[in-house]
């Protein structure tokens, strides 16, 4: 009996010999890991995207102000302005700690947050720190603030997008893939972050 690829007795080929059929097993596998991915990669996108402008805004936690209204209250010393404070606009008790940065002016802190009164005027702003929602968890997963485990959660994660990388370049041949137009985006990509440390090492 002829061997796969060899030519029979009567001159005709015989059946074509089969490879390892490594790009489907490529391509399945690409596909799996970004299914698994997608949940993290989500977390991890939208808190990196958060955390990159933490120079213009605070990505874990909102501040909401409260105004309210009051009677008035007299101007003296400070503890007794607090007092009359406390009872007016009904807070828990006396604050932790008292400023006042002007006569009629006084500031209260509490546990996470804090009121600052106008006595003469009768108003004061209550404002209270809130974690944002969705967005505390996220960062705090990103920043790998709960360590232990998480860590080897996110370095497997780290090892899954090397795997999702190198298997997308070879899903597909030929013109559109990496041996025709894919290298050219391969090399743009990876020229983002080299021009930039040519920048800011050297220029």
């Amino acid at each position: 009996m002829p061997s796969s690829g060899d030519v029979a007795m009567d001159g005709r080929p015989g059946p074509a010999r089969r490879g390892i059929p490594w790009r489907r097993w490529n391509s399945a596998l690409h596909r799996d890991l970004g299914y698994l991915c997608v949940a993290l990669t989500l977390v991890y996108a939208v808190s990196g995207i958060a955390l990159n402008h933490i120079h213009d805004w605070n990505p874990s936690y909102g501040v909401v102000r409260e105004e309210r209204r009051f009677e008035p209250v007299p101007v003296s010393d400070r503890d007794a302005m607090v007092a009359q404070l406390v009872e007016r606009l009904g807070l828990p008790g006396p604050p932790k700690d008292a400023f006042r940065p002007r006569p009629e002016t006084v500031e209260m802190f509490y546990d996470g947050w804090s009121v600052e009164a106008d006595a003469a005027a009768g108003k004061a702003i209550v404002e209270r720190v809130r974690e944002r929602f969705l967005l505390f968890d996220a960062n705090r997963l990103h920043l790998n603030r709960p360590r232990g485990l998480w860590t080897w959660i996110a370095d497997l994660y780290a090892a899954l997008l090397v795997l999702l990388a190198v298997t997308g370049m070879f899903v597909l041949k030929g013109r559109t893939g990496l041996a025709g137009r894919g290298k050219w985006l391969v090399l743009a990509g990876a020229a983002v972050p080299v021009l930039f440390v040519v920048v800011l090492r050297w220029l």
